[in-house]
């Protein structure tokens, strides 16, 4: 042990070491270069007692190491990209995309440490062994030692046979790698494991190692991420165990992967192969069926190996990782490393942890809304649009009440031979047939005292079991209508406690963040408002409902006492400061309330889900693109209407213009005509005879000038002087 930590004073000198992570834009990379960007030079070499205090420290300081790439003492973490229009990690110092291998040589050459990750696309398996071969051949002109790390993956084990035939539980070490036999699929991984050894071994400068690591998990869910996300959706009855989920899978949390990788930076260990998995021994059932309890239906169902194929999001290399059997123990990690382990109990002890950490990576944050107000308000028509928007579960008093007792009555109800098994199942989690049944007569009991209404510590009862139910626990509800006053919400959202406790906190009182809604809604109107709204809906409409006259106007009545009260059902939100969003729906005038869902929209945010999958983005661009193409053919219609409109307009214009000047000209030239008349009589009779004997001379005369002849002429002739 000395001598593999006795190059460690030589490594403290550094203060800045520059560790190369190719692919920082996946998940394994990105959360391992993320890890190690926070990590001090030098950390794991200390006592973890010590190592505890600095980790207070840097989880208060990792914005600022965000920040600050440069910090002094810590790994400055550049990479590439797996597709160039990835955006640069914020923890990175520099990262590369699209580089000529010239390049990159000078990019690994300026770095201290160097970490080719294998285990996600098999296509970096070249670029690794090429990059490892290159740096080998530059070892003249290293100026310091460089590290070597090649991230395998344990299937290059996958075909290994047992140490003991006749004991299978003793695990596979690091002192067995010369045993290993790889699955026909990673054939290329084992030879690149080998010539990274290979060209490490006697080389000083460069030191080479391989990490074989289990099937990783944690932060977004790497492989596990189907079976998370088909679990959180609620869209199956169970989830899918492929084969008899006997097989043991060795895992390791991701994090505690980059916990190994920055050991080995630290300590430049002399075992050249190393093992990263945790100390679980979890089987594929086991992984499943902890998913499926703690995220989704908490059933499993074992399909035929083969179906596993017909799961789109799982690819090959993720089916093999799924699908190995292996017992294997990272001694050396376990006995040499200083690891501050996230989960090394493995898995399933961790789960809450986990899913904690899957549901922040991905924004998987329930939304849990209260929407309340007088009848006719709009609550459930503005729940209905929110519910879809956000894919949330619209939770109606009604609907619940009928839920719980038909199921009720499903467990009451008599068993066949083939059901036993799966209502021994469910005798976990329900009541037993006796309570169910006790519970299905006081129900039974209530409603025939009330009328057919059920007593509120049983609408509280079901409607509490509804929100606490798994797909309102992922997703989050929309909760329409209920409660109404103060003491249902009290009894609704308040913690199980002893009434004595209660009675002394005052109103300083615990409630169950669990189901307590994040917002909500208070609408309102004026009573002229509503009557209004309903006497103008339809009769079909109305028919059946609350709607009629005489109940709509006895619940408006009842909700307008009940509200002005010093403890309302608003009073109670506000005392845990949680301030309702006050919208009065009268003075919008909107009857389709799309001015309140824009409001609403706009408080709450965007949605907390998975969003849409490929398939919906293709239907969603489908149907946009057929809006499209239908907007731009309703445009070009209306366009060539109006232009038609248009010429026909214009030709009618231009034929009346027509006519109007042809009518004109007519009366001018009557006009004249009219108007001449005089002038054409006085020239016939004094001026034409006269003229044309003028000319008749001046015809026959021939004179120079005609004009001044016929002047003459006229002069002498004139009439009157005659």
């Amino acid at each position: 042990m000395a001598e593999e930590e006795s190059p460690a004073p030589a490594e403290k000198v550094i203060r800045v070491q520059r560790v190369f992570v190719n692919q920082l834009d996946t998940y394994s990379s990105g959360n391992i270069g993320k890890f190690l960007s926070n990590c001090v030079i030098g950390a794991s070499l200390e006592e973890i007692a010590e190592e505890e205090e600095d980790e207070e420290e840097n989880k208060s300081a990792v914005p600022e190491a965000l920040s600050a790439k440069l910090k002094e003492g810590t790994f400055q973490v550049v990479g590439t990209l797996a597709k160039p229009e990835s955006r640069q990690p914020e923890f990175a110092v520099e990262t590369y995309s699209a580089l000529s291998r010239e390049d990159l040589l000078m990019r690994l050459m300026e770095c201290e440490v160097i970490v080719y990750n294998i285990t996600e696309q098999p296509r970096q398996v070249d670029e690794a062994v090429w990059a490892v071969s290159a740096l080998s051949e530059e070892v003249g002109h290293f100026e310091k030692r460089k590290v070597f790390i090649l991230l395998s993956t344990v299937m290059t084990w996958a075909r290994s046979k047992p140490l003991d035939p006749e004991d299978s539980e003793i695990p596979l070490t690091e002192e067995d790698y010369r045993r290993r036999k790889h699955h026909p699929n990673f054939l290329d991984h084992i030879n690149a494991e080998k010539m990274v050894l290979k060209l490490g071994k006697n080389n000083k400068k460069l030191a080479t190692y391989v990490v074989a690591a289990g099937l990783q998990y944690g932060m977004e869910g790497g492989i596990l991420h189907t079976f998370f996300k088909t679990a959180w959706l609620g869209e199956v009855p169970a989830l899918s165990v492929f084969g008899d989920g006997s097989n043991i899978i060795p895992t390791i949390h991701v994090h505690d992967l980059a916990g190994v990788i920055q050991n080995i930076i630290d300590h430049v260990p002399k075992l050249h192969y190393l093992l990263a998995v945790d100390e679980s021994v979890h089987t594929l059932e086991d992984i499943v069926k902890c998913i499926s309890k703690n995220t989704g239906p908490g059933k499993i169902q074992k399909l035929q190996k083969e179906n596993a194929f017909l799961t789109k999001d799982l690819t090959q290399e993720f089916l093999d990782h799924l699908l190995v059997n292996l017992r294997m123990e990272a001694v050396y990690v376990k006995e040499s490393f200083n690891i501050r382990w996230v989960a090394q109990n493995g898995f399933v002890e961790n789960i809450n942890n986990i899913l904690k950490e899957y549901k922040q990576s991905r924004g998987l944050l329930p939304i849990k809304i209260c929407i309340l107000g007088p009848p006719a308000v709009g609550k459930t028509a503005i729940a209905t649009e929110l519910s879809k928007h956000y894919k949330l579960h619209h939770v109606k008093v009604k609907d619940v009440i009928t839920e719980a007792i038909a199921k009720l009555e499903m467990i009451v109800a008599p068993k066949e031979g083939g059901e036993e098994e799966e209502a021994e199942e469910e005798e976990e989690e329900e009541e037993s047939m006796e309570d169910a049944q006790e519970l299905l007569d006081n129900i039974k009991e209530s409603m025939e005292q009330n009328a057919g209404r059920l007593e509120d510590q049983y609408i509280i009862r079901f409607i509490k079991e509804k929100l606490k139910s798994m797909p309102c626990r992922n997703q989050g509800y929309i909760l329409d209508g209920f409660p109404k006053t103060y003491d249902q919400a009290k009894e609704l959202f308040n913690q199980e406690e002893d009434e004595e406790e209660e009675e002394i906190r005052g109103k300083v009182f615990p409630f169950d963040k669990l189901i307590i809604p994040e917002f909500v809604c208070a609408l309102d109107a004026s009573d002229e408002f509503l009557k209004e709204r309903v006497m103008n809906l339809p009769e079909s409409v109305v028919a059946g409902t609350h709607y009629s006259q005489d109940r709509f106007l006895r619940a408006l009545s009842n909700f307008r006492d009940i509200n002005t009260d010093d403890e309302t059902v608003f009073n109670y939100f506000d005392e845990l400061e949680i301030h309702p969003i006050h919208i009065d729906v009268g003075k919008l005038e909107d009857p389709h309330n799309r001015l309140a869902i824009k409001q609403l929209l706009r408080e709450i945010g965007e949605p907390r889900n998975f969003g849409l999958t490929d398939e919906e983005k293709a239907e969603q661009e489908r149907l946009e693109a057929e809006e499209r193409l239908a907007l731009e053919a309703a445009q070009e219609a209306e366009q060539e209407h109006n232009e038609a409109m248009e010429l026909a307009g214009r030709t009618a214009r231009w034929e009346e213009w027509r006519k109007r000047l042809e009518e004109v000209k007519r009366e001018e030239r009557e006009l004249l005509e009219a108007q001449s008349t005089p002038l054409r009589n006085y020239l016939m009779t004094y001026v034409m005879p006269t003229l044309m004997k003028g000319l008749n001379e001046c015809c026959q005369v021939r004179p120079e000038d005609p004009v001044d002849f016929l002047a003459e002429y006229l002069f002498k002739n004139n009439p009157e002087i005659q």
